[in-house]
């Protein structure tokens, strides 16, 4: 059992190994810019020109007022696509953009060469034009998408459901050639026999991510109004209100104060204040990136303390071919029932501000060389409690011990067009009657001479506190048109034991799925998962069409 580091040894070394500066990194591979083209419960799927330079365990970010966020990691990779695991809560639809880790590292400013530094001026040179030709000309941009998806679940032994979802997103930059931009995520869902929900409550099947205008006075000084999620301070949430921030030099300041959305249907809630500020630092250079980010953050619920946090976020390239991310969550409010109320009517409680760990996560990335990638990460995390929001819970959620858990992975690419990997992991925590433990294992070839075919097999062995089971995969991938139509099929067997004595579950699942380039931005994904037993048999059809602009 892993015994839980105690609170002064963990804070000081997280403070020394984020307060290491970047060094000279490596020469990176090209860059890669990719997009998203379906979406399931467990996996996203990545579509890029190529994957060339892209290997298993690859972190995959998108950009978000030009700072990038990671969002997921790659699992599986084809000639043009990479199946991947969210590793954020951030919302993502088909069509968003997504980066690779070397763009984001030279996603700096560009280099200067000698002959545009400076502008040579002469005496008869009129300086004032020369400034007007160097003011940056803004110029309106517009990016997004729209789309329409359907997902159809029918079986033998349940009702059949057809759920709908409409998405769009839309990002103007600088309205008119001004100074003012807007951004929006809408997503509407519902489920054809059940239109009752939304007649009661629209917000059962409306949910507005983000609906925000800024507008950049400078360089140095921009505000937001809507409802937004900042992503220097993202495990805030959504913010529904007024966001400033000041950047002077390599240092950001910024504070926040509105409200966040309602916790049952994500619709506006005037009661759930919340406001604080941020400190970001960041330093960029053709050899790699630094980036630190120090919130702090007070949520209310009906003007009563809900939750009161600190944040600390930082990545860096700590040495040549090795990239580090942390963050640190630590909560500054608790409350705690008197032991001396049982015996009275009245409840009291008594507050407490010293800090408590709530959620760690390290990670370290080694790549001696292009071919191959080694990464171990370590997390500890708890309940994260609102002591208004959930105060009838509050006792149940309090008792929940820390979840505490490594990761580590290797891939490597031994020859061309191969890749291997293993993925080892384990979970632990004291109510657990036995941790988590699973094996992850896989190998791609990307072509295949003669069909230019992608083939995956991979098995995965899984430990759980009740159950024990044994996965195995085997997935084709192929252009049929290329740069228009590409399909793919898969095929996994499932065998779940379970420690309680009841029969093993057995299943056979199989997957086949079809992505169409209708036109330039207009495409269209089919997707069918079918899932077979001795008793039953499940389906789900996933449809969905996206107009990008």
């Amino acid at each position: 059992m892993i015994k839980t580091m105690p609170m002064k040894y963990i804070l000081p070394i997280i403070l020394l190994i984020f307060s290491v500066s970047g060094l000279s990194g490596q020469n990176l591979p090209e860059a890669k810019e990719g997009k998203v083209s379906y979406i399931t419960t467990q996996n996203i799927y990545v579509k890029f020109q190529s994957t060339v330079n892209i290997v298993p365990g690859d972190t995959l970010f998108i950009t978000q007022d030009g700072i990038p966020v990671p969002v997921m990691t790659v699992k599986e990779i084809s000639s043009i696509s990479c199946v991947c695991i969210p590793i954020s809560a951030q919302k993502l639809s088909v069509g968003d953009q997504v980066i690779t880790r070397q763009n984001m590292l030279n996603s700096g400013k560009p280099e200067i060469s000698a002959e545009t530094k400076t502008p040579m001026v002469s005496e008869k040179t009129d300086t004032n034009s020369v400034k007007k030709d160097q003011t940056k000309k803004v110029k309106q941009v517009v990016s997004g998408n729209l789309s329409v998806a359907s997902y159809l679940n029918f079986s033998n032994v349940t009702k059949t459901t057809q759920r709908m979802r409409y998405t769009f997103a839309m990002v103007i930059q600088n309205i008119g050639n001004s100074k003012l931009s807007a951004e929006t995520y809408i997503s509407f869902a519902h489920q054809l026999d059940a239109w009752s929900e939304i007649q009661q409550d629209i917000f059962n099947g409306l949910k507005i991510y983000s609906f925000s205008l800024n507008y950049e006075f400078n360089k140095h000084n921009t505000i937001w109004l809507g409802r937004k999620i900042n992503p220097r301070i993202s495990n805030a949430g959504a913010i529904d209100g007024l966001q400033y921030e000041l950047k002077t030099g390599k240092f950001t300041f910024g504070v926040v104060a509105g409200t966040r959305p309602d916790y049952r249907n994500y619709s506006f809630n005037a009661n759930l204040v919340q406001f604080g500020g941020y400190v970001g630092h960041d330093v960029t250079n053709k050899n790699g990136n630094m980036q630190t980010t120090l919130a702090f953050m007070e949520q209310r619920n009906n003007g009563m303390t809900d939750r009161r946090f600190a944040y600390l976020q930082h990545t860096n390239a700590l040495l040549r071919n090795l990239y580090f991310f942390g963050s640190v969550e630590v909560d500054l409010y608790k409350r705690t029932m008197n032991p001396v109320d049982s015996i009275l009517r009245d409840t009291t409680y008594k507050n407490d501000n010293s800090p408590t760990l709530s959620n760690l996560y390290l990670s370290l990335r080694y790549r001696p060389i292009r071919q191959l990638s080694l990464s171990l990460s370590y997390s500890a995390r708890q309940n994260v409690i609102y002591y208004e929001t959930y105060k009838s819970i509050v006792d149940r959620l309090l008792e929940a011990a820390t979840v505490q858990g490594f990761t580590f992975q290797i891939n490597a690419q031994p020859v061309k067009y191969l890749s291997i990997g293993v993925n080892v992991g384990y979970r632990d925590s004291k109510k657990d009657p036995r941790p988590t433990k699973n094996l992850y294992g896989y190998l791609t070839y990307s072509q295949i001479p003669g069909i230019k075919l992608s083939a995956t097999i991979s098995a995965t062995l899984l430990e759980t506190s009740y159950m024990s089971g044994k996965i195995y995969s085997l997935g084709l991938s192929r252009d049929l048109v290329p740069g228009k139509l590409s399909a793919g099929i898969d095929y996994r067997y499932v065998n779940y034991k379970f420690y309680s004595g009841e029969t093993a579950l057995v299943q056979n699942m199989g997957e086949v799925n079809f992505t169409w380039r209708i036109m330039k931005k207009l495409s269209c994904g089919l997707y069918y998962e079918g899932t077979f037993d001795k008793a039953s048999t499940f389906n789900r059809v996933y449809i969905n069409i996206t107009q990008r602009f």
